[in-house]
């Protein structure tokens, strides 16, 4: 049965879904449809932080939209979010200095942080080791969602609130202009038409089009990460990033500092290596998300990432996390890694074919933070609005 659209979404994960969002919003008949029963690729498979005070000054302005965004919808319906804010740990006078540096930047954009003494630091977060903290920078509108299950929440509200249609188990293998419309067809003899068809398709490059992509600068970053027991009557508000991350952040690249501090780096260390920086977050059943790692490849060799886990790198991070908070129990209850897709020359990827195949990935660690503002001003684009 071929049923007609004025736009089909391609990849349910969280930039197709708020495409998908902002298409309703403005009145469209839209289908959003998913390769698998639910999306379980990088959208899922984070920490679920939405920080925009880690982008630089262009994907801030998009990740404070998606702040209003995400707040909004949690108004009418909850979507595991949880306003907690967001902190850096500065463990040396380098990271403090351009803690200090990122906080003028966002004064001058009006965006709210306040600096935390060491003291302060302390007190607001248990088990913070005293050897570690020299001092933090504390942004409070930022948020946290439970990522396993955030964007099946959201795309329940969509479809019962806001008329979405959603498809799962259809793996869209054919894409094709015909008539004044765009064709879609699956691996399973389904068919869809719509005027416009938009393809969010994270890492997955394999079905449509691996040639383009194959010849593009894609590359895909594999990421691990864990998860402890949960920790009994223990709570660590927010979202805790540490030394490592502010050396590693786009915003920071940002503040005067920030080339010479880079400079004095060895290039041998186990953190550069494996694209390593320590983050902490508590999800919602007490147990404490850590991590994360970065390997790349470019999208033609991604398969060479491999679906294995480096025990080493699990270990390192775990010796590290635990230089800088102590908490009742590092028991770790799972280990997993997630796979993300990103531009080498470019902040996303993007590629208009027969004028109504527009293909928007590669957003990179955006996604999370980004992609619900940065959708709003991709559908009025390709809608011309």
């Amino acid at each position: 049965m071929n049923k007609k659209y004025d736009v089909v979404i391609v990849g349910g994960g969280i930039l197709g879904t708020f495409h998908a969002y902002h298409a309703l919003k403005l009145g469209l008949k839209v289908c959003l449809v998913e390769k698998d029963l639910r999306p379980n690729g990088a959208t899922t498979q984070n920490f679920g932080q939405v920080v925009p005070s880690g982008m630089n000054a262009k994907w801030q302005k998009y990740g404070r939209e998606s702040l209003e965004i995400y707040k909004e919808i949690q108004s009418l319906f909850d979507i595991t979010v949880r306003q907690n804010g967001t902190v850096y740990i500065a463990s040396n006078d380098e990271e403090e200095q351009l803690l200090v540096e990122l906080r003028a930047i966002n004064s001058n954009n009006g965006y709210c942080s306040r600096m935390l003494t060491k003291s302060d630091c302390l007190e607001k977060y248990p088990g913070l080791q005293a050897s570690y903290a020299k001092g933090g920078l504390f942004f409070p509108e930022e948020v946290t969602v439970e990522p396993r299950t955030m964007i099946h929440r959201l795309q329940l509200y969509m479809v019962g609130q806001m008329g979405l249609e959603i498809k799962t188990k259809f793996t869209v293998v054919g894409c094709v202009k015909k008539e004044g419309e765009v064709e879609l067809h699956s691996s399973t003899n389904q068919r869809l038409s719509a005027q416009k068809v938009v393809i969010c398709n994270g890492s997955d490059f394999k079905n449509l089009y691996p040639e383009l992509f194959e010849n593009s600068d894609l590359e895909v970053a594999k990421l691990q990460m864990m998860q402890t027991k949960p920790q009994q009557n223990y709570e660590l508000k927010g979202s805790i990033l540490t030394g490592w991350t502010i050396r590693r952040y786009e915003a920071f690249a940002e503040c005067p500092s920030y080339l010479g501090i880079k400079k004095n780096e060895p290039e041998d260390s186990l953190q550069k290596k494996w694209g390593i920086h320590i983050l902490f977050k508590q999800a919602a059943d007490g147990s404490v998300i850590l991590g994360d790692s970065h390997q790349y490849e470019d999208a033609a060799n991604a398969d060479d990432l491999g679906n294995d886990l480096n025990m080493d790198i699990d270990n390192f991070m775990l010796s590290e996390a635990k230089k800088i908070i102590q908490l009742p129990n590092y028991e770790i209850h799972r280990r997993w890694y997630g796979m993300y897709s990103q531009c080498k020359s470019k902040d996303i990827f993007r590629e208009t074919l027969s004028g109504d195949i527009h293909i928007v990935t590669g957003i990179g660690g955006k996604g999370m933070t980004g992609s619900a503002g940065y959708s709003r001003k991709s559908i009025d684009k390709i809608f011309n609005r």
